[in-house]
């Protein structure tokens, strides 16, 4: 195992000791760094989600921004503003940045904010640039916004459009943990609680990573061989989305309306090699597909109103895939 593999997996386990019973939202945020992705956690309240994203920053040497997205907010609020400023009696415009100019960005309640306030987002998830003026700012090599929405509360909310959802490269459900999580999170709340002795504090200070090792991993993940069985087998996911007919067998015909833009065969050939690499494997084989399919494909999918009506989930449309398109 290099150092990048060793500082990565220090990160996985560093967060997975902060967030009891969610591995898989661990994993995801992991894969989201090392593709240089943006990923949106959906969850109820109090499963986590906001936990998992400072854990996560603060397992490195990386500048956090918080934005606490509001029906008030503002794009300059997160973008930031030229602010009129006298230097030397002289009257001049200085730009002062907003939260989003940090290497981890949380949206917090990302769909409580209008559209005009997300749309600020879409330059700097897409570009990893944002212009404010006549001026484009470049944002930092390792950025990633990271966002939160609440599934069921929708009363005062602003739900994201199908361009912002597609950008982000993975959407992750965050649900309630089990019995035996439930009472791990009880404890290590508990042990949080109590005042920290020397020896604690000088743990916690050794256990951050420097962000390099993670620009060290991504330049690794363009090592990881692809077959042409396992691309073909990404596009076929893909492709059976936008054309369920292929598939007469198969429900999906009914059950879609629109299908995975090309984002998702990106998405999917990333997240896949990423997740091979996680296994200190240096090629893809299908189960790396399987494994991050759900999280890659489910928000990119527009279901039919028969769908709804029958009760079916993305997760459902994505078993089905699973199930239908077959390898080679």
């Amino acid at each position: 195992m290099d150092k990048a593999q060793h500082a990565v997996n220090q990160i996985y386990q560093t967060v997975s000791q902060s967030v009891i019973g969610q591995q898989h939202v661990v994993k995801a945020l992991v894969i989201g760094l090392l593709t240089n992705g943006h990923v949106l956690l959906e969850g109820l309240p109090g499963t986590a989600k906001t936990r998992s994203i400072k854990a996560l920053a603060n397992a490195m040497n990386a500048s956090f921004g918080r934005i606490q997205f509001t029906p008030d907010l503002l794009p300059s609020d997160v973008t930031g503003t030229e602010v009129y400023q006298e230097v030397n009696g002289k009257p001049s415009l200085t730009f002062q940045p907003g939260p989003v100019f940090n290497s981890i960005v949380l949206a917090d309640e990302i769909n409580r904010a209008p559209a005009k306030v997300q749309a600020a987002l879409l330059e700097a998830m897409a570009e990893g640039t944002l212009t404010v003026g006549d001026v484009t700012h470049q944002l930092p090599e390792l950025f990633m916004v990271l966002a939160t929405q609440n599934p069921i509360e929708q009363e005062g909310t602003y739900p994201l459009p199908e361009a912002q959802m597609d950008r982000f490269l993975m959407k992750v459900t965050v649900d309630y943990p089990d019995d035996e999580a439930e009472l791990a999170i009880i404890r290590l709340v508990r042990s949080e609680e109590a005042p920290a002795t020397d020896e604690q504090a000088t743990q916690e200070d050794t256990v951050t990573v420097d962000p390099t090792y993670i620009l060290e991993g991504r330049a690794a993940l363009q090592q990881i061989h692809v077959s042409e069985v396992i691309e073909r087998y990404i596009v076929g996911l893909v492709m059976a989305t936008r054309d369920p007919e292929r598939y007469p067998n198969s429900a999906l015909s009914t059950w879609l309306t629109a299908g995975a833009s090309p984002r998702a065969s990106i998405a999917l050939d990333r997240c896949a090699r990423a997740h091979a690499w996680l296994e200190s494997r240096d090629f893809v084989d299908p189960d790396d597909v399987r494994a991050i399919a759900h999280e890659v494909l489910g928000h990119r999918l527009i279901l039919s109103y028969d769908a709804i009506a029958e009760g079916i989930t993305a997760r459902d449309v994505v078993n089905e895939l699973l199930n239908t398109v077959v390898i080679g």
